[in-house]
């Protein structure tokens, strides 16, 4: 079979959503499309995605073969998939966006489909109003793509210390990336990982617990009134205490480690970073509105704040993340 790649805007498909939350996203040519019919060699079902190997003929007749990255399988469950969606053998067309530059035969799946003419793809991140209405702010929750996007564009956007200029400027999305090994991001990308993650909180008598999906991360909230510790130890989502004002929720968090990419892709973050979110549920209840106050003194040029708000969704489940490593590494340039 031949490939064939030709240029397109993303918006002209309307198949699926674009990606959040890979480790390598950033890494694919999303303005370029490859499509090929091909066989299903292997089909992997483990995180940080879901990997789909296709055997095909290039133009002088090669064989070869594709790895397509799709999402997590917690995602991919949501978007109709199971482990037994492929299985080696099968003839598909795939539709796909390319690595950047990299020679490789890799890219990320945008639909897929089968012999029998059903079409598979990754559908996440939509902003319909939930039909579900919360009498608080505990329960399953999920980011609305739109303020998410605004978040994530003002962040990036924001101005940076030198150090930080620098560390961007070197990032490679397809070698660097702590996720690549498995090891999560810190608040506010966690809470605007929900998204395409669930969130689910639980209120205890002196504490919260903030689950999420993504890299099973659970963050314990101490509310008994202790203050952060003077020489407490430094870790990946740092140590939150919280309070509340009338019916919001605060949550203060520092004692951070350093992360690579903790204030965005490339972008690093410091063991003096300081967060604070403001959980707020709306007046109908079918939203959660996060106010984020973002300071990293030795990255930030200055402090961030914006705006996230979640859909309340009591009719999903979370599901195990269960991140491979070594799955992982094999989507990275050696």
């Amino acid at each position: 079979m031949q490939t064939v790649k030709a240029a397109l805007s993303i918006t002209t498909l309307a198949l699926v959503m674009p990606t959040l939350a890979h480790h390598s996203d950033s890494g694919y040519d999303h303005e370029s499309l490859v499509a090929f019919q091909g066989t299903v060699s292997r089909f992997v079902w483990r995180n940080p995605h879901v990997s789909i190997f296709v055997e095909t003929t290039n133009e002088t007749g090669q064989t070869i073969e594709w790895a397509i990255e799709t999402g997590s399988t917690p995602i991919m469950r949501r978007s109709g998939w199971t482990r037994d969606s492929l299985v080696p053998g099968d003839e598909v067309f795939i539709r796909a966006h390319p690595e950047r530059d990299s020679g490789r035969s890799h890219a990320l799946l945008l639909s897929l489909e089968t012999s029998n003419g059903e079409t598979l793809a990754q559908v996440e991140g939509n902003d319909v109003e939930s039909t579900f209405s919360a009498s608080g702010i505990s329960g399953v929750w999920k980011g609305l793509s739109t303020p998410a996007a605004i978040f994530g564009r003002n962040l990036s956007n924001h101005p940076l210390t030198e150090k930080a200029v620098i560390a961007k400027a070197q990032h490679d999305p397809l070698r660097d990336g702590p996720e690549a090994e498995c090891i999560a991001v810190p608040s506010p990308r966690i809470v605007t990982a929900s998204v395409v993650y669930l969130t689910e909180i639980e209120l205890h008598e002196n504490s919260a617990v903030i689950k999420s999906e993504f890299f099973d991360v659970e963050r314990t909230v101490f509310m008994d009134g202790r203050e952060h510790p003077e020489d407490g130890e430094q870790t990946n989502q740092g140590h939150s205490i919280g309070w509340w004002e009338g019916n919001t929720l605060v949550v203060d968090t520092t004692h951070f480690e350093g992360h690579p990419s903790g204030n965005g892709p490339g972008v690093p973050s410091g063991t003096q970073k300081h967060v604070i979110e403001r959980y707020t549920l709306s007046e109908n209840g079918k939203r959660l509105v996060i106010d984020i106050f973002l300071e990293d003194a030795e990255y930030l040029a200055k402090p961030f704040t914006g705006v996230v708000e979640w859909n309340y969704r009591p009719d999903l489940q979370l599901f195990r993340y269960n991140c491979d490593p070594e799955l992982s590494r094999q989507f990275l340039l050696g």
